[in-house]
């Protein structure tokens, strides 16, 4: 069994809040994680995939909730919204550190119902796919280091070994990981989206039109790491604008699809730019395009794309331990310039970085990272340029090339190969 890299800051969440919520897309581990926790903190346990807790549940929430004892893992606790007020009303009475660890498989910020009503009294975290990084046993420390006064620049990152194509085709579902490539994993594929939208999509809308949906993740996937552009999806999808963003919307809340906004100085004008669209398991978007094996990923023009959607949702998931909060855009100048992910931290630094499919970078590969560093001053802290080759290649101040495997392969606690650094120019 796999240790989450996200462990210790759920266990230090409930050493100090009386409620934490674990969200994530089914399937990521949220019931096996919390199930350690429970056994360890020798609690309870119930899940609202039981019909009759469920029916308790709804029937009568404080009365179920008041019921309770010692500290309570409530699992798909999304199925009863009328349990979070309950809730509420029982932390704002007894406000005892790790009362409650919930899990959702439904983004609860993105319910309507809920939004306004969760605001400072409980914490949230969101369990992703495995990265690779918890895969190799190792936890990875990248986001602190790019925003650190030094990166790492020698040690072993294994470029040689790994095959990048086979990685993305994996994903990150545990189940789909302990299925060989070709067949049984396409057929795990398939049978997690059929869930996903006879359980989890029907449970959060009405949806007459629901054989719409698999066509349109198709689409999506097709769109990974690209632009947003509603009307051509809509005319692609043969869906009208509003039914497609209520559609979007509902893909982001079951932790499906996840959208990147565009990075400006001026914060509204985030909101009005196209958005970049990312699918959060890259082994699923490969499904969903028909990409089944390494070679022919490797020769398909999607294997850019892919790649640029893997390391973000690297990224993402490493964001949930790394010590330096940080969010994350994407940058496109008028002139054309662009930038496929923008990390900015509480500080309103920036790190850019651009994703390349290319074991070989050049100079005009940092163009739109030059132009970033030139709108954002001293506010702009690295550009970084990650990509196939083997080693960190400096291309100016601030400026470097670093290969992908860097990512996970070396951590700041393991000290493996005892790994130089190399201070800001």
């Amino acid at each position: 069994m796999y240790r989450r890299n996200i462990h210790n800051r759920l266990t230090d969440a409930l050493s100090d809040s009386p409620v934490v919520l674990l969200n994530g897309a089914r399937q990521v581990g949220k019931s096996t994680l919390a199930q350690q926790i429970v056994r360890k903190e020798k609690g309870s346990y119930f899940t609202m995939d039981d019909a009759t807790l469920l029916a308790a549940a709804t029937s009568d929430p404080p009365g179920f909730i008041s019921s309770l004892d010692g500290f309570t893992v409530i699992d798909e606790v999304q199925k009863v919204p009328g349990l979070f007020p309950a809730i509420k009303m029982a932390v704002d009475g007894n406000r005892q550190p790790g009362r409650f660890l919930l899990t959702g498989s439904a983004n609860v910020l993105l319910l309507p119902q809920l939004s306004e009503s969760l605001a400072g009294w409980m914490e949230i975290i969101s369990l992703w796919p495995f990265s690779r990084g918890e895969l190799l046993n190792r936890q990875e420390g990248f986001i602190d280091r790019l925003f650190s006064s030094s990166i790492i620049t020698g040690g072993n990152f294994e470029s040689g070994a790994l095959d990048i194509s086979s990685v993305i085709l994996a994903g990150g579902y545990p189940e789909a990981l302990e299925r060989n490539e070709g067949e049984r994993r396409q057929a795990w594929f398939n049978s997690y989206i059929t869930t996903i939208l006879q359980r989890d999509v029907r449970d959060l809308a009405n949806i007459e039109g629901l054989t719409d949906m698999p066509r349109l993740m198709a689409l999506l996937a097709a769109r990974t790491g690209s632009l947003l552009n509603i009307s051509e999806l809509s005319r692609s999808s043969g869906i009208p604008h509003t039914t497609l963003r209520r559609y979007l919307s509902l893909l982001q809340t079951t932790f499906l699809l996840q959208l990147i906004p565009a990075w400006s100085t001026n914060l509204s004008k985030r909101l009005v730019k196209s958005q970049k669209v990312h699918l959060v398991d890259c082994g699923l978007a490969a499904h969903l395009m028909g990409l089944t094996d390494a070679e022919q990923l490797r020769n398909s023009t999607q294997f850019g794309h892919l790649f640029e959607s893997f390391i973000v949702t690297e990224l993402f998931k490493q964001s949930g331990w790394n010590k330096t909060p940080v969010s994350m855009f994407h940058f496109r100048a008028s002139g054309g310039a662009e930038v496929d992910i923008v990390l900015e931290d509480a500080k309103g630094r920036l790190t850019g970085i651009e994703v390349k499919a290319s074991a070989n970078v050049a100079g005009k590969h940092f163009k739109g990272l030059h132009k970033l560093a030139e709108m954002k001053g001293n506010k702009f802290h690295r550009g970084v340029v990650i990509y196939l080759g083997k080693a960190v290649v400096p291309f100016g101040r601030n400026m470097h090339a670093i290969p992908a495997t860097s990512m996970w392969g070396i951590t700041d606690e393991s000290g493996l190969n005892s790994p130089k650094t190399l201070e800001l120019l």
